[in-house]
């Protein structure tokens, strides 16, 4: 895991199974992302340290609801029994079929022979780096499917590239991380040749109308959010006026963007800065408020323990002391 009043996401794989594709809508299993719950944050170490990242060989058939701030490509193994649930929809796949997890979006494994699934995880810093990566991002938002059956050579395409970001990355090359990324690019870039045959999958009834000039005035704003979580005034009226447009239309786009309302987001922001944070030795719970950009201690408290299930001191003391 992507827009703010959804409408109904379009089921890609009931769609497809309307010209015989296997995959199909199966049922609602995981929240939306506006209902993102910090507890089933997962932390992962390579998101903070490299781009990019593979693994295969899990042995577990399922995994938890959860999400983070990376994305995920995953290349479908051999079984008979491959179920996936991302957002509201749940998918049973086939061999080679290919999922794709937007950053910060919810999903979960429900059931799947997973030995031989090929996961790519790709840093969102990565991703913002490039406009051009951004508004994929943001064009793709609602597609989470690949059906092999559905568009096979799309589908062949993308997994050769796949394999081949495979094969650079476990071997011993010096370079594998920049060679993998700029695979990982190649696979944005078919996605994006190949948006006239994915168009009826894309849901794209109002929020694609937005021009390059708009998005970069938003993701000016992000950015400068992200960079400046100290800063006097974070309000969505300064952003707007930052961004040259209305507070009314800066919010509608905002939550187009980024799939939550500003406040929700703006919180997202400071609890992720002070995750990090955590994880600094020497740093007091005061100091980790104030440069997330929390206005007290009463108030980090409060969304950290609404959000994680647990005051910051002690999240330190279970995951940042345990290591994970």
């Amino acid at each position: 895991m992507i827009l703010g009043k959804m409408p109904p996401p379009r089921l890609i794989c009931d769609i497809l199974s309307k010209v015989n594709a296997n995959a199909q809508y199966t049922g609602i299993l995981s929240p939306n992302r506006q209902d993102m719950d910090y507890s089933t944050y997962e932390v992962y170490d390579f998101d903070h340290v490299s781009a990019f990242n593979m693994s295969t060989g899990y042995k577990e058939r399922s995994y938890k609801s959860h999400w983070h701030s990376y994305g995920e490509i995953l290349l479908v193994g051999p079984g008979s029994t491959n179920i996936y649930s991302i957002g509201k929809n749940t998918y049973e796949l086939v061999p080679d079929d290919i999922v794709i997890v937007w950053p910060m979006e919810m999903h979960s494994i429900v059931d799947a022979d997973r030995s031989e699934a090929l996961v790519t995880q790709f840093s969102n810093a990565f991703m913002n780096s490039l406009f051009d990566l951004r508004r994929i991002m943001h064009m793709y938002r609602n597609l989470h499917i690949i059906c092999i059956n559905a568009h096979p050579e799309l589908a062949a395409k993308l997994k050769a590239i796949i394999l081949e970001m495979k094969e650079i990355f476990f071997s011993d090359r010096q370079d594998r991380e920049i060679r993998c990324c700029m695979h990982l690019m190649e696979f944005m870039l078919t996605l994006l040749d190949h948006r006239k045959e994915l168009a009826p999958e894309l849901n794209d009834e109002d929020s694609y109308g937005y021009t390059d000039d708009v998005m970069k005035r938003m993701i000016t704003v992000t950015d400068y959010i992200k960079n400046n979580l100290t800063a006097d005034d974070l309000s969505q009226g300064a952003l707007a006026e930052m961004a040259g447009i209305s507070r009314d239309y800066f919010s509608r786009i905002f939550k187009n963007v980024t799939g939550m309302n500003y406040s929700k987001w703006l919180n997202m922001i400071r609890l992720e800065k002070a995750t990090e944070l955590l994880a600094e030795e020497g740093r007091t719970l005061t100091e980790i408020a104030m440069l997330s950009g929390f206005q007290s201690i009463p108030s980090f408290n409060r969304v950290f323990r609404e959000e994680k299930g647990m005051p910051p001191g002690e999240y330190r003391a279970l995951f940042v002391g345990n290591g994970r």
